[in-house]
């Protein structure tokens, strides 16, 4: 039996490769004023970008139980074996509810079939963990070996990004509002990075050019044979800056294999436009994970 590979919207997957691998994506919430919207569903990411640009302020809220409930419901009747992948447990409530609807059913469906996995990574980084994962299922991996190869990507994928304006960290609580707009004064980019599923600051760069050229230095300080791995770029409405960051990785590092995607909403609404994120693994793939 196939294992059927479910996620959420945190994990911020192309579309075309949602449909190609027949991957589940519950979506979180998103709320302006007194709205409620679903994330890549009932809004997305350019229209909330847009209205970023605009001066709106957007709030998100983590995956509900009932959103959960019909989902792994669903699932459980029709004795399905799945694993759900869940964006970063220090960044969202949404991991906790997961398990907690989990044990719930499992008191009327005691042969739920069901993982729930911590990833611990966000955005494109945690939406290439779940990629591995749907190409095994693909390829008929059985569960165990999946949940490995989940553990090892999920360890060993970098998350490095900037943001383009302060103040949406600062609204997210991520900065002070001092820094905010010393930053925006001198036109600090900051670069951050991702440690046991939290967002550090990792350095400081001023201008737009060089904080890019700086991400694409730390890819070559910490990727593993970055020439031969997939490099995952995200970003908040500004493609002219993934096209000029992919070319200077191929200059550079000879990279060929890039995916990309717009950041989702409900990350978008704390990072805002502009800003630009790079994924990749520090270690090289293990040999039972690899897929065709």
């Amino acid at each position: 039996m196939a294992i059927k590979i479910v996620t959420d919207s945190g994990s911020d997957l192309p579309r075309e490769i949602v449909e190609e691998y027949g991957i589940d994506v519950i979506p979180l919430l998103v709320y302006l004023d007194e709205q409620e919207f679903l994330d890549g569903v009932t809004m997305d990411a350019k229209t909330l970008f847009d209205g970023m640009r605009a001066g709106h302020v957007y709030k998100t809220g983590q995956v509900t139980l009932n959103q959960f409930r019909e989902a792994f419901s669903r699932y459980a009747e029709r004795g399905e074996s799945c694993i759900y992948l869940a964006f970063s447990s220090a960044l969202s409530g949404t991991y906790q509810s997961a398990e907690l609807v989990r044990n719930q059913l499992l008191q009327k469906y005691p042969n739920l079939d069901l993982d729930v996995v911590d990833t611990k990574c966000a955005s494109l980084g945690f939406g290439m963990v779940v990629l591995k994962a749907a190409q095994m299922a693909r390829e008929g991996f059985s569960k165990p070996q999946i949940l490995e190869a989940i553990r090892f990507y999920s360890s060993h994928m970098e998350h490095i990004f900037t943001v383009d304006n302060l103040e949406y960290l600062y609204r997210g609580g991520r900065v002070t509002r001092a820094q905010a707009l010393i930053g925006g004064l001198l036109n600090i980019k900051p670069v951050l990075h991702v440690q046991e599923g939290r967002l550090v600051p990792l350095e400081k760069t001023r201008g737009r050019r060089k904080v890019l050229e700086r991400i694409a230095d730390i890819l070559g300080e910490r990727a593993v044979e970055p020439d031969k791995q997939l490099i995952g770029i995200s970003h908040g409405d500004d493609p002219a800056a993934v096209g000029w960051l992919q070319q200077m990785l191929r200059d550079k590092y000879g990279c060929q294999r890039f995916m990309t995607s717009m950041i989702g909403c409900a990350i978008g609404a704390h990072a805002g436009p502009g800003t630009v994120a790079l994924f990749f693994l520090n270690e090289r793939e293990p040999e039972f994970a690899k897929t065709e």
